[in-house]
């Protein structure tokens, strides 16, 4: 289970996006359970955001952010050291195999991570084990094939074909939002519930934002190593993908839909 591929690596334009991500904009359905003197782990918390976030909300509990990226991890020490949190820390740990006893945690949180699994429903249940009877295991992905866009472009939609086939190849879920339901209520909770939100891209500095972010990514992350890896497209193809989405991003009237399943489920 340690052969999972993370089809965007850690490229800058991979980070613009992780760094941008906060609980206001990526976790606000568990906001007001962010109480007390809780114990929090954040699984795949990449360079920390949210996981600083939550310390922040959570000043009188702990909050450790794990992932499986040496270099990440780094990134995530070096990001929290300029708010001097005393109770925010970062380590290497494996989503399969939690470093942890059971009932370790009250509050298990994993953002945009089972689309990058092969095996989601083990990683819950093992979430599930290390979070206390009560807690809270939070779980929320994106859906790529509920994605919409306006105006139409064949070549975005060409994009999203070869992303849905690409992850195909590495054995993982892309519309993993649509599943997360199921997922969850297969690793035995007394309950889950579910919401879904979104992000929108459509003011002229979030669609070059957003567009800029894509075509880079296509171009230089592991993105294009897959694909390359795969046999699925060509230089022609990417550079074709990524000029598709600056010229979205260019559009007066460009709007871009990400939408979320969120999963609140309590042991």
């Amino acid at each position: 289970m340690s052969d999972d591929v993370y089809v965007h690596g850690h490229h800058e334009s991979v980070l613009r996006s992780h760094t941008w991500r906060t609980i206001d904009n990526s976790a606000k359905y568990l906001e007001k359970y962010l109480v007390g003197n809780s114990r929090l782990l954040d699984v795949g918390c990449g360079p920390g955001t949210i996981t600083i976030d939550f310390a922040k909300r959570l000043s009188e509990g702990t909050v450790l952010g794990i992932d499986t990226s040496d270099e990440i991890i780094e990134k995530a020490l070096f990001a929290s050291q300029e708010f001097e949190l005393s109770n925010c820390s970062f380590d290497i740990g494996n989503t399969y195999h939690l470093d942890f006893e059971d009932d370790t945690f009250d509050i298990v949180h994993a953002h945009q991570l089972l689309q990058h699994l092969t095996n989601p429903v083990e990683a819950i249940k093992e979430m599930r084990r290390v979070v206390r009877p009560g807690g809270i295991v939070a779980l929320r992905d994106a859906d790529y094939g509920g994605m919409i866009w306006a105006p139409a472009d064949s070549k975005l939609d060409d994009w999203m074909d070869l992303y849905q086939r690409m992850t195909g190849k590495n054995n993982v879920v892309a519309n993993a939002g649509r599943f997360l339901f199921s997922w969850a209520t297969q690793a035995s909770f007394s309950s889950v519930e579910v919401s879904s939100s979104t992000w929108t891209f459509s003011t002229p500095e979030t669609r070059q934002w957003w567009g800029e972010l894509w075509a880079e990514r296509i171009q230089k992350s592991t993105f294009s190593d897959q694909i390359f890896e795969h046999g699925l497209g060509t230089q022609d193809l990417l550079d074709d993908l990524s000029a598709a989405f600056r010229r979205w991003a260019d559009e007066p009237d460009g709007f871009f839909l990400v939408p979320h399943v969120e999963i609140i489920a309590i042991k």
